[in-house]
């Protein structure tokens, strides 16, 4: 996933107990927030998130708030862990925006279409599902971040998709499912150096440690989405002739236009910060739209001819509001549009939201309270690995962050798998599992939060096929409960 915080700082990060707080309290604004939501969704349907969950969200905080005040938790303290909070997710807030801009200067360049135009001759829909997966997987690995990977080829293969006739849903699980395996593998991501630190491993013993669950999980996923294939019915297969035909009168499409996706996935490669990287990718996308699709760009503010001033206020549009590119093909009209910046917006309300709610909760002592309840249901060696998974679960729900579903168990845990004689890459294996992958499944947590917006796809249409996301958390407790390769410490604390 793109960096939010540094290593040390999340490793650092302060987890507020308080000993008058019982866990029924500590489940109030819980229960409250879900059966708020819930009813909400109701109302609206998939409209929910364009506003009243947001609200819904700073409601659930109110109720935290209230709980807190019984509680003898000053307003002081709730609004500092809530700055806490909100600051955290500086990084992410910006890497949104940036996903904008790029989406609407890669769309009027022709680098979207051009990955359109050359994906719909080499995937069919027999292979693609299962494709999108194994190309994700890929350029996760490689760059180490899920969010990267959504955002650059995940919008591509969504409009691929949509060409095919192929539920959008469907892509986006497939997408998803092999970036974050990616990202979970990857000894570039943030979140792979974060569990076995908090967990006292190291990160190669980690990684190794995670094929055990992680290759049979992402195996059964490619089987389903090869089943899946198979089986689909589309109908944009008949017409896909008409399809390119109707690319190639919009836009000047060639291979150069891939120069620009690879300067972005090489310099992620290289370690360069992502908001960076995305930054390049969106100015090389604006001065290739310059070059190549000159009349696209003119014809943004209604000139037939281009000109440095409407060149400038055209690429400046793509950057910052909706863009459309109109073709003779009725199908492509709203596949061929973007919302820059602009359409970041209700997902960046819904992230500061979400994190003034988990924020209270955090600073209520509410977050370290379910932990430990958690945690003192763990009587045996299935019950630590069952507590675990559902400390990391109930934090992504409560505390909107992946991060915090790895901090949070991951110091209330260690010293638990230690003194069962349990090797550390068994609890950072299990925050992986359970913590990471899981965030995207979550609405209003910054992961699912995030992707729903950059690939239009709602978490409720992707969430049954993210097959690997919820499978993992699956797998790891299947392994824990037949006892396959449960590592034990070199040497017993005991001895």
């Amino acid at each position: 996933m793109a960096a939010k915080k540094s290593n040390a700082y999340r490793e650092n990060e302060h987890i507020v107990d308080n000993k008058e707080l019982n866990i029924w309290e500590a489940l109030i604004p819980v229960v409250a927030l879900v059966g708020m939501l819930a009813y909400n969704v109701f109302v609206f349907g998939d409209n929910a998130t364009g506003g009243s969950n947001q609200f819904i969200l700073l409601m659930g905080g109110a109720v935290a708030a209230v709980v807190g005040f019984f509680n003898k938790v000053s307003y002081k303290q709730m609004l500092a862990e809530v700055a806490e909070n909100i600051k955290s997710t500086t990084g992410a807030l910006l890497i949104l925006l940036m996903v904008g801009a790029l989406a609407g200067t890669w769309l009027v360049s022709g680098i979207i279409p051009a990955m359109i135009y050359y994906g719909l001759q080499i995937l069919n829909p027999t292979i693609f599902l299962a494709a999108c997966v194994i190309i994700c997987a890929i350029i996760s690995i490689a760059t180490g971040s899920s969010w990267t990977t959504a955002a650059t080829v995940g919008i591509a293969l969504i409009g691929i998709g949509e060409a095919l006739g192929i539920s959008l849903g469907m892509t986006a699980g497939a997408v998803l499912s092999g970036a974050y395996f990616g990202d979970k593998m990857s000894p570039l991501s943030d979140t792979t150096n974060l569990a076995p630190a908090m967990a006292g491993g190291e990160l190669f013993d980690h990684i190794k440690y995670m094929t055990i669950t992680t290759i049979p999980t992402i195996s059964v996923t490619l089987l389903v989405f090869i089943i899946l294939g198979l089986n689909i019915e589309t109908t944009g297969v008949a017409d896909t002739a008409s399809i390119l035909s109707s690319i190639d009168a919009a836009f000047n499409i060639n291979g150069w236009l891939f120069i620009v996706p690879v300067v972005v996935i090489l310099l992620i490669v290289k370690k360069a910060p992502p908001l960076m990287a995305l930054l390049i990718g969106t100015l090389l996308g604006g001065a290739f739209a310059l070059f190549f699709q000159p009349e696209i760009v003119a014809g943004l503010t209604g000139a037939k001819e281009l000109t440095f001033e409407n060149g400038y206020k055209g690429i400046l549009n793509a950057i910052t509001i909706k863009t459309s590119i109109a073709t003779d093909n009725p199908a492509l009209n709203e596949l061929f549009s973007a919302k820059g910046m602009a359409g970041m917006l209700s997902t960046i309300w819904l992230i500061v939201c979400a994190m003034v709610f988990g924020g209270i909760m955090d600073g209520i002592g509410a977050l370290s309270r379910i932990t430990k309840a958690l945690l003192g249901m763990a009587k045996t060696t299935f019950g630590l690995f069952a507590s675990t998974v559902g400390s990391c679960l109930a934090l992504n729900v409560t505390a909107s962050d992946q991060y915090l579903a790895i901090v949070v168990p991951g110091k209330m845990f260690a010293k638990a798998y230690e003194d069962r004689g349990l090797a550390p890459e068994n609890l950072s294996r299990t925050l992986e599992d359970s913590g990471t992958v899981t965030s995207v499944l979550i609405p209003w947590n910054t992961c699912g939060a995030y992707h729903s917006g950059v690939l239009g796809v709602s978490v409720a249409d992707y969430f049954v096929y993210a097959v690997f996301n919820w499978l993992s958390p699956m797998m790891t407790l299947l392994f824990a409960a037949l006892k396959i390769k449960i590592k034990q410490l070199a040497t017993s604390p005991s001895s």
